[in-house]
């Protein structure tokens, strides 16, 4: 399965990055290409441990159970998924060029990660390898929905 911890998954996701504009279209969901920028770069820094949010009951009740579930394969996440209110995203069209370079530079930085305590909102307690194939499986779901 693809990691965010492998350099040529790394070197996959910027180009497909860079490939995004401020023509692409969701083809599912709600966000512009804007507000996916922004709501991915808000999600790496949780990841790094630069965001805190706080868990949420029934994720302590099911979240070990899906998280197996959710990473058991190479499937992505499906359309819609539902996201922490935290990391909902608002606003009109940002420099996309600068929140590009800013998920870039996020994407990157998984190069050398180093956040052993990492608890997700929802599933709680992830090791680094859960880490890097829910990152990757996070930014793949995105960027699909924009084509990219």
């Amino acid at each position: 399965m693809k990691t965010v911890f492998d350099a040529a998954v790394r070197d996959e996701l910027v180009s497909r990055i860079n490939s995004l504009t401020l023509q692409n279209n969701a083809q599912w969901g709600k966000m512009t290409v804007s507000q996916m920028l922004k709501h991915c770069i808000l999600c790496d820094e949780m990841f790094f441990g630069k965001l805190f949010i706080k868990r949420v009951f029934i994720g302590r009740l099911l979240g070990p159970m899906m998280l197996k579930k959710v990473l058991k394969d190479d499937r992505g996440f499906g359309r819609n998924s539902p996201t922490s209110q935290l990391l909902k995203t608002t606003g009109q069209n940002c420099d996309i060029d600068l929140h590009k370079k800013e998920w870039i530079s996020n994407i990157e930085q998984f190069a050398v990660y180093n956040n052993a305590n990492f608890i997700h909102p929802f599933f709680g307690l992830m090791t680094k390898d859960q880490v890097g194939l829910f990152a990757y499986k996070h930014a793949d779901h995105h960027l699909r929905q924009f084509g990219a």
